[in-house]
């Protein structure tokens, strides 16, 4: 096809995630033509359900999102725990400011995405879900690179002048055309998620949330079993979405089975209490992007954009996990970007850098950068062996009562770590890692 020839749609959009379906809507908003095409017969359905939503980016996409979107609690517990064989050391942080403004709700991605989606078609966007594209247009340029100018899905071809890539963490498309390369062992982790439905008020008095207010679990040590990973366990208004996230590499360099790790996890004594009673509707496993800044790479070219997971952004700081509010704010800034190319008529690479422009100056990049050594330091395997044990003795000595005369907290701590695996050196190497890193 070449360029004077018409196009079906101003902008096609691959994926109807958050990223995706913000674009679209944001697009068709300022006028243009835009498909929004979903794989799953409805938005949402292809994703397993269970998230939180840093959500305040969505406040100037949609204002007053909140009173109407499929959010499940506000977070204003955030619990980080270090599993150990039998117990746990947890530091639980409430702040009531936390809801005011709103800073994370839970979601369930079913309901959550097919909320976005519908949004982009209020906008006007016309949504096609049910289909798959099994691999995009292209050209050579006069210059000899790549063009994306469109995508066939079977037998069926739509041109556009942008086809914007928001087919999540695997982003086949993109790796089919050579625009991306697939991710390395030690980039991406396997996510095993389940959701728990639990009478209401049990959730409440297990959690200690009220009826508007959630709690999110960050956990680490045991519940891995020394596999470089974590947990986390949110609260919805009625279920509890539960998983471990283990990171790739270490999984098959252990030989371990992420179902047999999960299915442990559940049992763990300090977290089969939260799930007592409670039925299991939703199970599945999915890849997890880990490499945080050094696995975004090109994320334009000539007629095309990658946003969301399919651009590789995500953070894992160890605290938090954060993917929908990163896809958001890219898919506002595709948006713009798409939109300034078209008003030139030139949606050549060199226009659409704008796109990373955007990127980079935006809260994306810039959290992006500032955690861009996380996956290192999480890569340090003491964080899921030793200092779950380590925590446990010291607190254990110093809780641990009986008639021999007391000893300072330091002294103690001395004691447990002389009783540890870890060195001093380690410890201070590890503390100063994580200070640089987080």
């Amino acid at each position: 096809m070449s360029e004077e020839e018409d196009v079906d749609f101003d902008v096609i959009v691959v994926g109807a995630g958050p990223a995706g379906s913000v674009a679209a809507a944001l697009l068709a908003r300022a006028g243009r033509q835009v498909v929004l095409i979903e794989r799953g017969e409805t938005p949402g359905s292809k994703n397993l359900s269970g998230g939180v939503l840093y959500g305040r980016v969505l406040d100037s996409v949609f204002p007053g999102w909140l009173d109407e979107a499929p959010v499940e609690r506000i977070i204003t517990r955030n619990v980080i725990i270090f599993l150990t064989e039998t117990g746990k050391v947890a530091v639980d942080a409430v702040d009531p400011a936390l809801g005011e403004p709103v800073n994370a709700v839970t979601v369930l991605r079913a309901k959550f995405d097919a909320w976005l989606a519908e949004q982009a078609e209020a906008e006007g966007a016309f949504l096609m879900p049910g289909v798959k594209v099994d691999e995009l247009l292209t050209e050579k340029t006069p210059e000899g690179s790549t063009r994306v100018v469109g995508v066939r899905a079977g037998e069926d071809e739509l041109h556009a002048r942008v086809v914007v890539l928001a087919d999540g963490v695997n982003s086949f498309l993109a790796r089919q055309a050579g625009l991306r390369t697939k991710p390395r062992t030690n980039e991406q982790a396997v996510g095993v998620k389940a959701v728990i439905q639990l009478d209401e008020q049990v959730l409440q008095d297990r959690f200690g949330v009220d009826a508007t207010h959630g709690a999110a679990h960050a956990l680490v040590g045991e519940c891995t079993q020394g596999v470089g990973g974590g947990g986390f366990m949110y609260t919805n208004k009625d279920s509890v979405s539960i998983g471990l996230v283990l990171r790739l590499d270490d999984l098959l360099a252990r030989h371990q089975d992420a179902v047999s790790l999960f299915e442990s996890f559940l049992a763990h004594p300090a977290i089969a209490p939260f799930l007592e009673g409670g039925e299991m509707v939703e199970y599945g496993s999915h890849l997890v992007n880990e490499g945080g800044l050094a696995m975004v790479g090109e994320i334009h070219g000539d007629g095309y954009v990658i946003v969301g997971d399919a651009a590789g952004l995500t953070l894992n700081t160890g605290l938090t996990v954060r993917g929908m509010d990163l896809a958001i704010g890219s898919g506002r800034c595709a948006a713009r970007a798409i939109g300034e190319a078209l008003d030139k008529d030139d949606v050549s690479a060199q226009a659409l850098a704008r796109y990373r422009q955007l990127l980079d100056s935006s809260f994306v990049g810039a959290d992006m950068r500032t955690y861009a050594k996380a996956p290192a330091f999480l890569e340090r395997p003491r964080m899921y062996t030793e200092y779950g044990p380590l925590l446990a003795d010291v607190l254990h000595r110093a809780f641990d009562l009986d008639t021999a005369p007391r000893e300072h907290l330091l002294t103690t701590a001395r004691r447990a770590l002389k009783n540890s695996p870890v060195k001093m050196r380690e410890l201070v190497s590890d503390a100063l890692a994580g200070v640089k890193a987080l």
